[in-house]
């Protein structure tokens, strides 16, 4: 009986050690969900820009093709320049004109100065006159009754006086009108630094009839050709920045707890699962777009009235900043699959 029963045990013993195996198995499984979360809700995403012209004009030159990569500073048009470069020589030639009409114009003011200081110099001389004549009278006057000089004598005293004085205010009014004759060359002046202003302004335009590539990046979306016109402000094409490639990946809001920018996180992409890219979480979404409830009508937020038995959680994207990417695979909006490590610190990210 009792080797029927320890036969029994040792036959047991195997299932048990599979069960605890199992339940190990699944712990550490956990544990490594836990401490790793995984998505493969994740995409490719580099920063773009819509390449537009400053300027409006036909293109004349388009040295690149759709999916071209280029290099900063690299020529991506070039619109047709010679309305700009006839403005510009156009302003240049009414500086020109201007400038001479301003030597000419301040060649008449000084000689409308210097005949205002030779009117002021007579009325100093005028004014010299009147006083000599104003002594001469009052000299005289006191001699006529002692019978020192003659009556006539003293008339022909107060009549040079009188002479001399109205001889004064003439030089004097001559003086006021000469003075206002001068006239001067501010308005010129301030017209010259109109024209200069619109050269400038004629110069940059012509500077923007050339569209370069601020950055290193690859032409994309590029749907014309020379011979188009293009329009200011109006986008010819897109331009991919690929010195920077992230991964968007849309963690659940229960993966999240302790993840912070700066962690490490491993991605591939599914169009060569063999290849790993290390990187770091560049940032983490703070706000998503809820599906339903929540949502504000009127003042009063709009809940509704549904229960779900299972809850789903919300998931947020995580950008993760990938490093030494393979120029080859990274395209935008390619599929990839993300994992953080949650067990690992900004320090080891560093190292």
């Amino acid at each position: 009986m009792s080797d029927a029963s320890g036969a029994s045990r040792k036959k047991s013993l195997p299932a048990w050690l599979i069960v605890i195996a199992a339940l190990v198995l699944l712990g550490v499984v956990v544990w490594r969900v836990d401490q790793s979360p995984t998505t493969d809700d994740a995409y490719v995403y580099a920063d773009t820009i819509n390449v537009v012209p400053e300027v409006n004009g036909k293109i004349i030159e388009m040295p690149v093709r759709d999916n071209q990569p280029v290099k900063q500073g690299d020529l991506l048009f070039r619109i047709d320049p010679r309305p700009y470069q006839d403005a510009l020589n156009q302003a240049r030639a009414r500086l020109v004109t201007l400038d001479k009409q301003i030597g000419l114009t301040q060649r008449t003011v000084n000689a409308q100065q210097y005949n205002a200081d030779s009117v002021k110099a007579a009325v100093e001389r005028s004014r010299a006159q009147a006083a000599q004549a104003a002594d001469t009278l009052h000299r005289m006057e006191p001699l006529l009754a002692p019978g020192y000089t003659s009556a006539e004598d003293v008339d022909r005293a107060r009549t040079a006086q009188r002479a001399a004085q109205a001889e004064l205010s003439a030089a004097m009014l001559q003086a006021q009108q000469a003075s206002a004759a001068v006239s001067g060359v501010d308005a010129l002046v301030a017209q010259r630094a109109e024209v200069e202003a619109q050269i400038a302004i004629a110069e940059l335009n012509l500077e923007y009839t050339e569209v370069r590539a601020p950055f290193d990046g690859r032409v994309a979306s590029l749907r014309t050709t020379v011979g188009q016109f293009a329009s200011a402000l109006k986008p010819v094409f897109t331009l991919i920045d690929t010195r920077h490639w992230y991964v968007v990946a849309n963690f659940r809001e229960t993966d999240l707890k302790g993840v912070r920018a700066g962690m490490p996180a491993t991605v591939y992409l599914t169009s060569d699962t063999g290849k790993r890219f290390g990187g770091t979480i560049d940032s983490i979404s703070y706000g998503v777009l809820p599906d339903d409830g929540g949502v504000v009508l009127d003042g009063l937020p709009r809940v509704a009235r549904s229960i779900n038995w299972v809850h789903v959680s919300q998931r947020f994207p995580v950008k993760i900043a990938v490093r030494d990417p393979d120029p080859n695979l990274f395209r935008v909006g390619t599929s990839a699959v993300a994992t953080l490590r949650r067990d690992a610190t900004v320090q080891d990210t560093a190292r």
